[in-house]
């Protein structure tokens, strides 16, 4: 989950990088890296590094003032999986001969035969890390590169390297003889290249190449690209021409800036009502039946679809437990939520009657990746709830419902849960459509509920004041409870996680009806418990739950539905949300605990968009 950028072309290449790379950090800021070709003219090409631990800002303080010139170099910005988080590990890793430097987001299974091989080769290591050794390797294999044929020798003793190569990972490298040229390869983790103007990109996101272009290509796996000013060349592993996924990204680099306020998490919580906005323009037809942005299978397939199984991680998740209601409410489909990294490994009975929903913000959750892959070798149809065009989640499935929220930098989700919400609740009415479970204008009338859901959005942030006035007590507590029922339960989980997430308090969600079953001895007095509590089915069962938790000292804060007076009878705070069908109240009932959740880690001194530990996009298992 590393973030990568390279570049090669007519301007010096340093800023071009370290521009690239603060658009990137939030993928990983354990370290930070460049390696530029240092090609000037007089003296053979030689290869200058630059790697520091901590953020990137480290790194720029590091290079200021340095003389370091090049036109094509590498960047990138570490999540430590093999290795420290120190200088040594950092990355640019070059090889014993110095010849050869490499950046690299994923992991290397099997590393460690191919670095035993290589010790007995006499190849030494300086570093604990498992990228290293695909570059000595690679160091190894270019002189008989270099002797089979014509074009790049770096290219053909890449070509070589991969192929013994196993785990999931995108790899960029640079050779100081071959001056202006960068090769990458892909497998299972993301890469995407650029042209412009006499220049060439490439980035582990698109966010990283959008002041250059928006017109991206997509490496698939196990192609290698070779990149120099004029143009990029895409192979296989056995150098036969090829060609990846092309796109147009739909959103500019001021979409990825703060725009005035303190924090990206802040800006992208304001920024919900636009974004469920997007994801709901364009939903039907002429006709007014819903569709979806992309369908491979005959839509026959998906009517008669006997069971659910959506598969996600963290708060991917809680939108899936979400869905799993409406789901059943309105299609009368029997739903299974699965955490996508336990799915395959217990051998899951799945047939072709089984949609499998895969839920991933940047669909390249690599364990996500994973179950939709099982899935669909197990004959399911797999249906992607993604952010991202052209990722490899939405590429894989049989079918695809973007949620366009736009670029989400802070690693704490806000937006892109609101929006996965909003988009599984579309499919719940899509399948409820197919089967008839719904008339027509049943269907439309739940649709224009959807549609005023921005406009309440707005209203329930207004709340911002009153939770970080709350926010203040909740930052002395030493535990925070919060629990719900029904479509309450998942926004009790997300809560929790929220506030774990961004200020490190101990906070857990729970059932509510769960409580008496052990979760209640936890409580003390003047401990904070956040209710979901509003108006539904189970409403008088939570009031029982907030009374139980009360008894016993705990202080209350009850997210509840405007006009419920009566709420106030049983809790020390309550934060309204305006009323809406019960199934629609998750997509407001979360943005009062973001902002408690942003408000608590600011009175803390956190670091809100980069918590410690965490990096966005999991693309490693």
């Amino acid at each position: 989950m590393c973030g990568i950028i390279g570049y090669t072309g007519p301007d010096p290449a340093l800023r071009v990088l370290l521009d690239g790379l603060a658009t990137l950090e939030y993928r990983g800021y354990d370290s930070a890296g460049v390696v530029l070709v240092d090609d000037r003219p007089g003296a053979p090409a030689e290869l200058a590094v630059r790697k520091r631990a901590g953020k990137l800002q480290v790194l720029v303080d590091d290079v200021a003032g340095q003389d370091l010139t090049g036109s094509t170099g590498l960047g990138h910005t570490r999540w430590a999986t093999h290795g420290d988080p120190n200088d040594r590990n950092a990355h640019p890793h070059v090889s014993g001969d110095g010849n050869v430097a490499v950046i690299h987001n994923g992991i290397i299974e099997n590393y460690a035969d191919l670095k035993s091989e290589l010790l007995a080769n006499g190849y030494t290591f300086r570093s604990d890390t498992d990228t290293e050794v695909v570059v000595q390797l690679v160091a190894a294999l270019y002189d008989r590169a270099a002797q089979s044929g014509e074009g790049s020798p770096l290219a053909r003793a890449v070509r070589i390297a991969v192929k013994r190569l196993e785990g999931a990972f995108s790899l960029a490298f640079v050779d100081r003889r071959e001056p202006g040229v960068i090769v990458a390869v892909r497998r299972e983790a993301p890469m995407v290249l650029g042209h412009r103007d006499g220049a060439s990109l490439l980035a582990s996101d698109v966010a990283g190449l959008l002041a250059h272009t928006r017109d991206v290509e997509a490496l698939l796996n196990d192609q290698v690209a070779i990149l120099t000013a004029d143009g990029i060349t895409v192979t296989d592993l056995d150098g036969a021409p090829a060609s990846g996924h092309r796109f147009t990204v739909d959103w500019d680099v001021a979409d990825a800036e703060m725009q005035g306020f303190a924090h990206f998490m802040l800006k992208e919580i304001h920024e919900q009502p636009r974004a469920v906005r997007e994801t709901l323009l364009g939903r039907t037809d002429d006709d007014g039946r819903i569709v979806l942005d992309d369908l491979r299978v005959p839509s026959e397939e998906l009517r008669h679809v006997d069971k659910v199984v959506i598969v996600a991680c963290g708060t991917s998740f809680h939108s899936g437990m979400v869905a799993k209601y409406a789901i059943e409410h309105w299609a009368h489909i029997p739903v299974e939520v699965e955490i996508a990294s336990e799915f395959r490994y217990r051998d899951p009975i799945l047939s072709p009657h089984m949609l499998v929903v895969a839920i991933s913000q940047s669909g390249e959750t690599a364990d996500t990746l994973a179950a939709a892959a099982h899935a669909r070798a197990q004959g399911a149809t797999v249906v992607a709830i993604t952010n991202v065009v052209g990722s490899s989640l939405a590429r894989e499935a049989d079918a695809v419902l973007y949620t366009r929220a736009g670029p989400e930098i802070a690693v704490a989700s806000t937006k892109a849960f609101t929006t996965q919400m909003v988009a599984l609740e579309i499919l719940a009415l899509y399948l409820a459509q197919l089967r008839r479970a719904l008339f027509p204008d049943e269907v439309a009338d739940h649709l224009a509920r959807m549609h005023a859901l921005p406009a309440l959005i707005e209203e329930v942030l207004d709340c911002e004041r009153q939770m970080a006035d709350l926010a203040q007590t909740v930052a002395r507590a030493r535990y925070v409870m919060f629990f719900g029922r029904h479509v309450g339960l998942p926004i009790a989980l997300e809560g929790a996680l929220k506030l774990k997430e961004i200020s490190y308090l101990h906070a857990e969600g729970f059932p509510a009806g769960e409580m008496k079953h052990g979760p209640i001895a936890l409580i003390d007095e003047g401990g904070p418990v956040v209710a979901l509590a509003t108006r539904g089915h189970v409403r008088s069962k939570i009031i029982s739950n907030i009374e139980q938790v009360k008894g016993r000292g705990a202080v209350v804060l009850a997210i509840a539905t405007e006009g419920d007076t009566e709420i106030k009878e049983h809790s020390d705070h309550v934060v309204y949300v305006p009323d809406v069908h019960e199934l629609l109240t998750p997509i407001l009932t979360v943005v009062p605990l973001q902002l408690l959740s942003y408000h608590v880690a600011i009175a803390l001194g956190r670091d809100v968009d980069q918590p410690r530990n965490l990096a966005k996009t999991v693309t490693v298992e």
